[in-house]
């Protein structure tokens, strides 16, 4: 398999980087929601946040990288049975979740830097608190992260049910090309 986008089909850093993704998307989901049902007396009330903001500044990363390599290599045109609505519906959708992302991890980065500390990541070094104390900035960014985690994670899961409607009823190559395959 090729490391590029082709024509017809996605590379293999492009497909890394998507599931890559989801997976840590879907499991910082998980973990947020675990992490603050915590009691004041379990072992994980401070390690689960510190995990969490660490697979999160970490995703940070992978997303800037995941931008830059779309650039490098642009992703392959939609299929020619792809309608307009169809494509703007895409374009929209992959809009949608690049800048809902990014303004996740910026509303937790909020939450962490709040008090002016700044954020560890996995104890190997620290992103400093550059944006601190502005008024109610822990409670206005934790109900953004809030909501917004809410959102980003049932788009994805229609994002999903969307690749397998194109796969299943339409029997195009869309989620074929993001396996790395050819239709």
């Amino acid at each position: 398999m090729q490391l590029r986008n082709s024509s017809s089909r996605y590379g293999l850093v492009s497909i890394v980087l998507h599931w890559g993704v989801a997976l840590a998307v879907f499991g910082l989901f998980a973990l947020g929601l675990w992490m603050v049902g915590l009691d004041y007396y379990s072992a994980w009330r401070k390690d689960a946040p510190d995990l969490h903001k660490s697979i999160g500044l970490t995703l940070f990363a992978v997303m800037l990288l995941r931008l830059l390599w779309r650039f490098i290599s642009p992703p392959p045109p939609a299929p020619a049975n792809h309608g307009q609505l169809t494509r703007l519906g895409a374009k929209f959708g992959h809009a949608f979740l690049y800048i809902g992302l990014f303004v996740l991890m910026f509303s937790g980065y909020l939450i962490s830097t709040a008090d002016g500390a700044g954020i560890p990541v996995f104890n190997l070094f620290e992103v400093p608190a550059l944006i601190s104390g502005l008024p109610d900035q822990a409670d206005i960014a934790g109900e953004v992260h809030f909501y917004l985690a809410w959102a980003l994670v049932i788009f994805a899961g229609v994002h999903g049910l969307a690749a397998l409607k194109h796969h299943f009823i339409d029997r195009d190559a869309t989620l074929l090309r993001m396996l790395g395959r050819k239709a």
